[in-house]
């Protein structure tokens, strides 16, 4: 018979056994077992001989349920009968009453369960010689085991066979060797749905590095971004190559390749074997041709396709390493994810990619990052850190210094296009700009930053090559005068450019309109009032293509501009060009012409409002509170980084001062504003419309009436 892991069920027998269950969810339920006094002798697995033909019998140790153990034998029957799990050594025959509790006290109540059948412990001797170190065959002393209902291998310990059974559900073998059936078949995965794309998971998708078809559903935010980024990196050219350099599952990639069709020819990669098969088979789910190189798979896909009525695109399969095949190949996307840092690939994914192409890194090794393990981060990124109110934009400026000195190795500068902080991951996008001045321009923004330990100010080292008498005096705050020792400390070093193209967010929450993307347009709202450094929502979205030019930091882009209901707008831009592109197009004199146009830089860096209240005061709302700043002439926004964040060019001292203004004892009754500011202030009214939807947070619900005098 066959077995499902989605089918499986267990029956309470009232005797203590262990449950590998494996249902919809990756986690297996293991009861609590007794152990029996056996002599068990240290792991191995051996396989029986039959095995190798993939037709073996089950072995009589693997029964259904107690009564057909007992079938195995005629126990009704007069005289004396011998166990069949034991030999005459260590069992005599004995009467029907004390073989019935033998079979039941010893081989039934420490048996392990999987998919309705008990694994028996076995003590004939099936395991008469095994390899040593040296290659030779020994015998091995006659003791306790299991045999494996899957692969047939028989293992002494209770524990290594719990082991041996969970490895087997990690890889997804679900079908027993005497079945004839092989370990790649499908059966025992399960499909989910993304954006109208299917993708074939073992049940153990949420456990990265120990199944070959790991997906992480709270990613979705993240592929989200990476697509609305394709989509309008395909609006500039014509023909995009992009590489998916880990594919896992090959969502990623299928997605790119079913909702941009033509416009992208998409390549999916991975080293593992087992993940290159999971994406071959879900291609074929979602009606994909699959390109290999070699020449069986050819074959095989060929044979797949003709099976396959229509064929929504064509997607490239290749198994490498991922530094190889970036060296090999040009591309203009690269979208980097591995378990973990992606410090590895910068070089290879900078060596080829083309002029104005996109690299888009998302890091995972958030304990690195967030600052828990500081001798890592030091190795991996070179860079001296310390936690900080702020410290998940450190962590973001941090992967940007790494990306700029990368492509600054092969010639090339950089420009940010957005940085997003979720969860536990670090999306970095950026643009290639071709050429050793663009490389030397994206290295003078890579700074060092001083730090007071005692106010948290903050503030990057000037451009200076010169040495300061004292790197206290550029700090805004006077702590180290009044404080004594050392006050500050130095970090980084740390990209000092902007984090954000509102140019470009601009557009990419045009293409989510357009597709449908409903759950990504809050964010990207926000990022586009975060790169303004404002609470007001403009939200300019582009319609069809017409001739226009624009300029994002500094680079002219030649392109079809946007037309929505008749009205033309300039401010968006998509290269049209071949794969040679010309220099006449990027000039640095076209550059110096457009410099007084570069939109002013968003203020590094942010405050928590909660990390700087006063002690028995009552602070304002963040949302009334961000006019009075308003008021007060500095520019000031929300920050998806921190929902109590505000980002503004304020110092410190002077936001704890308009806070203290503002702010009420906690004794009295009255609301922030006393003053008469929070009733009578003409602007606070439409302050819950000028916030960002994503970080909105509740409003008082009754007005506050001045006092009289």
């Amino acid at each position: 018979s066959t077995f499902n892991f989605e089918n499986d069920h267990v029956e309470d027998v009232g005797s203590d056994t262990i449950d590998l269950h494996s249902g919809a969810d990756s986690t297996q339920n293991f009861s609590t077992t007794t152990t029996t006094d056996v002599n068990l002798e240290n792991f191995s697995e051996t396989l029986d001989p039959i095995t190798t033909t993939g037709t073996a019998e089950r072995h009589i140790s693997i029964q259904q349920t107690l009564t057909d153990l007992k079938n195995l034998i005629g126990i009704e029957g007069a005289g004396k009968k011998t166990c069949p799990l034991c030999p005459e050594e260590k069992f005599k025959p004995n009467y029907s009453h004390k073989l019935r509790r033998h079979l039941q006290h010893l081989h039934w109540k420490v048996s392990i369960e999987f998919e309705g059948y008990r694994m028996c412990i076995c003590h004939l001797s099936c395991r008469r010689m095994k390899t040593n170190l040296n290659g030779e065959q020994v015998p091995v002393r006659i003791g306790a085991h299991y045999h494996c209902i899957v692969c047939s291998a028989t293992i002494a310990r209770r524990t290594d066979m719990i082991s041996h059974i969970t490895r087997h559900l990690n890889k997804g073998d679900t079908e027993a060797s005497f079945t004839g059936a092989t370990s790649g078949q499908m059966s025992s995965t399960q499909v989910m749905k993304e954006v109208d794309t299917d993708v074939h998971v073992f049940p153990n998708h949420m456990t990265p590095q120990k199944t070959d078809s790991f997906f992480n559903p709270k990613m979705k935010p993240n592929r989200q971004l990476i697509f609305c980024t394709l989509a309008v990196l395909a609006q500039e050219r014509k023909l995009l190559e992009c590489l998916d350099a880990f594919g896992a599952t090959g969502i990623m990639g299928l997605q790119w390749a079913k909702h941009l069709g033509d416009a992208v020819k998409v390549t999916i990669n991975d080293i593992n074997e087992g993940s290159v098969k999971i994406i071959r088979e879900n291609c074929h789910l979602n009606r994909m041709k699959v390109l290999t190189s070699r020449k069986d798979d050819e074959e095989e896909d060929e044979d797949d396709v003709e099976e396959t009525e229509d064929i929504l695109g064509t997607i490239e399969v290749t198994q490498m390493d991922a530094n190889v095949l970036m060296h090999l190949r040009a591309f203009d996307f690269i979208h980097l994810d591995p378990f973990g840092t992606a410090i590895n690939y910068f070089d290879a994914a900078f060596r080829n990619v083309r002029n104005l192409g996109i690299v888009s890194v998302t890091s995972t090794d958030i304990s690195t990052l967030y600052c828990k393990a500081l001798n890592v981060t030091m190795r991996h990124y070179g860079c001296n850190i310390v936690r900080t109110e702020y410290y998940k934009e450190v962590a973001a400026r941090m992967i940007i210094a790494s990306v700029a000195r990368a492509a600054a190795r092969c010639n090339k500068g950089i420009e940010v296009l957005f940085t997003v902080a979720l969860e536990h991951f670090v999306l970095v996008v950026v643009r290639v700009l071709r050429g050793p001045t663009q490389a030397d321009e994206s290295l003078k923004k890579i700074r060092r930053l001083i730090h007071c330990q005692w106010c948290e100010e903050r503030v990057f080292y000037k451009k200076c090559h010169m040495l300061e008498e004292s790197a206290y005096r550029q700090l805004p705050c006077d702590c180290h005068g009044s404080m004594p020792g050392k006050t500050a400390v130095e970090l980084g070093p740390l990209w000092a450019g902007s984090l954000f193209s509102t140019g470009f967010l601009r557009r990419m929450l045009f293409e989510a309109v357009q597709h449908g993307i409903e759950d990504i347009q809050p964010l990207l709202k926000n990022l586009i009032c975060e790169s303004e450094c404002t609470t007001l929502k403009h939200y300019s979205i582009f319609g069809p293509m017409s001739h226009s030019s624009q300029e994002e930091s500094g680079v002219v882009i030649k392109t079809l501009a946007s037309q929505k209901s008749g009205v033309e707008d300039s401010t968006t831009a998509v290269y049209s060009g071949h794969d040679k592109r010309k220099g006449n197009d990027v000039s640095g004199n076209a550059a110096k012409r457009q410099k007084g146009d570069i939109p002013v830089e968003h203020p590094p860096f942010y405050y928590s409002i909660h990390r700087h209240s006063i002690r028995g005061m009552n602070i304002p709302k963040i949302n009334k509170f961000l006019p009075y700043l308003t008021q007060a002439g500095f520019r000031v926004g929300r920050t998806h980084f921190d929902p109590t964040g505000i980002r503004t060019d304020a110092t410190l001292a002077q936001l704890k001062a308009i806070l203290m203004k503002y702010s009420v004892p906690t004794h009295t009754d009255s609301q922030p504003g006393v003053h008469s500011h929070a009733s009578t202030d003409p602007i606070s009214e439409p302050v819950q419309d000028s916030i960002p939807e994503l970080l909105e947070v509740d409003q008082p619900t009754e007005e506050v009436k001045p006092e009289s005098g």
